[in-house]
This record gives structure tokens, C-alpha cells and sequence, in this order.
């Protein structure tokens, strides 16, 4: 549902013949104009947007005086037309003006009105006008027609903003409102189309990395997906992203995918990174594998680097998180009995204890908290305590002959757990959400 907001409002405290709206606040879809007025003597209401006195004006008046209906019509003008007000000067403000300046901010499409005006006992006239601009309307000069004629003290006029109910935008697995921001979420790859020039919040979270396979020894955590976010917080304990002001126009937005974890089967190694997540000018690097065991060198591999580093199998160190910003490092093996946790998007891995994964950050863009991208647990060997996944959607590491571990949760960006003897596990997939006002 629209909604009418009041901008500016002016009452005269004495005579003119010119009447300025400047600096009009971008934030709604149609302007609305009233005019209640007493003048000292007929005359025409013109109106220049943004002080253009260029040949860019036309319009089209239908009027009518009791059973005299008539119409006439003028182009390439150098100011539009709002209303006719010649006739019997008013001693009461019988003088009455509605104008609707629509798309006022668009800056894409020239502007189009309408005018409703009635003559204090004298007849209605319906004009509609075009300016031949594409800039968006953020003045507005109200003129008599005569510099002798005036607008006299008394006069009020009120300008509205009205915000259309419907989206700016399309796209996204799910679109909604909650009165104050219209959210787009992406839960898998697609493109947000957006109808009109906005500021717009992002969260993007890539794809986890996958565990490492420690054949028989330890296998790092997945570092979780890369996470960029404008609302609470961001990744890597950085400053919050600055929001996009972004003009109509279609824009792919990719989710990355989990890496994989690994087979059980030779050669063994570490877990694949996942993708990176993308949206318009904001990419978010997918998390890096973890450490696992090289059947072809026989030594235990560090962490890959990622948006959050993986863990390294058995003692080898962990990745980076690269590049710097999206989340911390991964952490060192403890040798084996287990390998070291995947880092998460606030925290290093292995900060809650040996072998965890680094927790997430909890952002609540979408109106209400969520916490996304947690590093995968490490892999243990026999009788150890299992290595838990970090807050925000971490897989747990697989214990030998014990606890089973798990991938990373799907749309959140954990990395997955590391294993020891059975196959490593997945990271999990990331998203992006959008946000704008209403």
C-alpha cells in the first residue's frame, strides 16, 4: 500500500509572486503539491523543476465553466503550466491547487504531472504537463504569471512524498517487508533487477571450504566463507561495509557453492575451497580447505588460504585469510591427536579450544539475528573429545571410531569438519541478502 509522507510545508506571512521547494528528499516514488490560496487578482501558475528555464516544457488543459467545456494545448515551452487562475480576484481561499509530479526521483524517464485546480466560483481545470528531463526533480519554483500578481499572505502550500507499497526491485528466493526495508534474499544464484535508483545493505557470505581427510591422523576443519556485511557487524572484525548507492539496472548475484570434502581413497589431502559468493561490486572469497593427510608425499598439508583460513592436518600450520577483512586464519594441529579448527568470520579457529572451529558473526540484516560463516571442527584421532564447528553454521570433526562429523550448514558459509578415517566433510553454501528502505 502507498503511503503519504509530509515534506515541506510553507504558509505566507505576506504577498509573493514566487514560491521555492528546494532540497526535496529523494526518498519517495510521486510528489504530491496542495495550493490553498487567495490571490489579488487572476493570473496563470507556472512551475520550473530544478530551475530549467530550456525550452523543455509542455502541456494539455482541459477546462470547464459551467456547459463550456474546452481544451488547448502548448509545447517547447520554458516552464510548465499548473493551473489558470484568471477570473474575479478571491476576498476567501476559494483558490484550490492539487499537483502530482509523478517518478520525481527516477532518473531514467522524463516527468510527467497532473494538476486539478478549481477558480473559486468560476469553473475546474485538468492539466497535464511533461518536462523533457531525465534528472530527478529536487527543486521545484512556483511563479505567477504577472511579477504585479501575487500569491497572497495566508496562502499554504504543502508538499507530500508518496512511497509506493510495491518493491524497488526484483529477484531473490524470497522478497519481503516489514513495513520499513523490502528484503531480498538469494539462497542460490540469480539476478536482482532493480526498478528504481536506491541505497542498498548487503550481506554476502560465500561458500565454506571443505575438511580435510586425515588418513588415520587428523584432518583440519573448512575456514568458513568470506563475509561482507553494511548492518552489525562484518567479517575478520573489520569496519562495516559502506552501503551501494546504486543506480536501475540488472545485476547477477552468485551464491557460492560448499567446497568439497575429500574421499577416503587416495591420494587423500586437504578440502576444496568453496565459491565465492558476488554481489554487484562485493565479492566474498570462499573458505579454505582444510589440511589433510598427501598420500603422495606422505606429510600431513597446512590449511588452504580463504575468506576464513582452513586448519591444519595433524601439526601443520593453518591458512590465512586472504584477502584480509572477510574473516581470520585458521589454526595449527595439535600433532595427532587432532588437526587444527577452521577459522571463522569473528574469531580465529581453535579460539574456544584445541581443534574447534572460530565462531561466526551474528548480523541482523534480515530483521532478526542470524549468525552466518563458522569454521568446520578438526579431525581426531582415538578417545579425543570431538572438535564442534563454530557458531554460524560450522561442521563438526569427525572423531576415529567415535563421533561422526558433519558438513557445513547450506546458506550460512561454514566451513565443513575435518576426519581421520572416514571421508571429510562439505562446506556449507553461502548467500546474499539485500535490503532497502521502503
Amino acid at each position: 500500500m502507498a503511503t503519504s509522507t509530509p515534506l515541506q510545508s510553507i504558509l505566507l506571512t505576506s504577498s509573493t509572486s514566487t514560491i521555492v521547494f528546494s532540497n526535496i528528499d529523494q526518498n519517495y516514488t510521486d510528489l504530491v503539491l496542495v495550493v490553498s490560496a487567495k490571490v489579488d487578482s487572476g493570473f496563470d501558475i507556472w512551475v520550473r523543476c530544478n530551475g530549467d528555464s530550456a525550452s523543455n516544457y509542455g502541456y494539455t488543459v482541459l477546462t470547464g465553466e459551467g456547459t463550456t467545456p474546452s481544451s488547448y494545448r502548448s509545447t517547447n515551452l520554458t516552464e510548465g503550466l499548473l493551473a489558470d487562475w484568471y477570473g474575479t480576484p478571491t476576498t476567501t481561499f476559494g483558490h484550490v491547487l492539487t499537483f502530482t509530479l509523478n517518478n520525481y526521483s527516477n532518473t531514467t524517464t522524463y516527468k510527467t504531472s497532473l494538476a486539478r485546480s478549481n477558480r473559486a466560483g468560476s469553473g475546474l481545470d485538468i492539466v497535464t504537463s511533461t518536462w523533457r528531463s531525465t534528472a530527478a526533480v529536487t527543486s521545484l519554483t512556483l511563479r505567477a504569471s504577472n511579477a504585479s500578481r501575487t500569491f497572497d499572505a495566508g496562502t499554504t502550500v504543502d508538499l507530500y512524498g508518496i512511497k509506493s507499497g510495491a518493491p524497488k526491485a526484483f529477484g531473490g528466493n524470497t522478497v519481503t517487508t516489514d513495513g520499513n526495508y523490502w528484503y531480498h534474499t538469494f539462497t542460490s544464484s540469480g539476478t536482482f533487477l532493480l526498478q528504481r535508483p536506491t541505497s542498498v545493505d548487503y550481506l554476502v557470505v560465500a561458500g565454506g571450504g571443505g575438511g580435510g581427510d586425515g588418513a588415520g591422523g587428523a584432518g583440519g576443519g573448512g575456514g568458513a566463507g568470506g563475509l561482507r556485511s553494511t548492518v552489525t557487524a562484518t567479517g575478520g572484525g573489520g569496519s562495516l561495509e559502506s552501503a551501494l548507492s546504486m543506480a536501475p539496472g540488472s545485476y547477477t548475484v552468485t551464491v557460492g557453492a560448499g567446497g568439497a570434502g575429500v574421499v577416503h581413497s587416495a591420494p587423500f589431502g586437504n578440502g576444496t575451497n568453496g565459491s565465492n559468493s558476488v554481489f554487484a561490486t562485493i565479492t566474498s572469497t570462499g573458505g579454505g580447505g582444510g589440511g589433510g593427510y598427501s598420500t603422495a608425499t606422505s606429510t600431513s598439508n597446512p590449511g588452504n588460504a580463504g575468506g576464513s583460513g582452513g586448519g591444519g592436518a595433524d601439526s601443520a600450520a593453518g591458512g590465512s585469510a586472504t584477502p584480509s577483512g572477510q574473516g581470520f586464519a585458521g589454526s595449527t594441529g595439535s600433532g595427532n591427536p587432532n588437526g587444527g579448527g577452521g577459522g571463522g568470520a569473528s574469531e580465529l579457529g581453535g579460539t574456544n579450544a584445541v581443534g574447534y572451529g572460530g565462531d561466526g558473526v551474528a548480523i541482523s540484516i534480515s530483521g532478526s539475528s542470524v549468525t552466518y560463516a563458522g569454521g568446520g571442527g578438526a579431525g581426531a584421532t582415538l578417545n579425543q573429545t570431538q572438535k564442534i564447528g563454530g557458531a554460524g553454521g560450522g561442521g563438526n570433526g569427525e572423531v576415529r571410531s567415535g563421533a561422526a562429523g558433519s558438513a557445513g550448514t547450506a546458506n550460512l558459509g561454514g566451513g565443513g569438519g575435518g576426519s581421520s578415517i572416514a571421508a571429510s566433510f562439505s562446506g556449507g553454501s553461502g548467500i546474499v541478502i539485500v535490503r532497502y528502505p521502503v
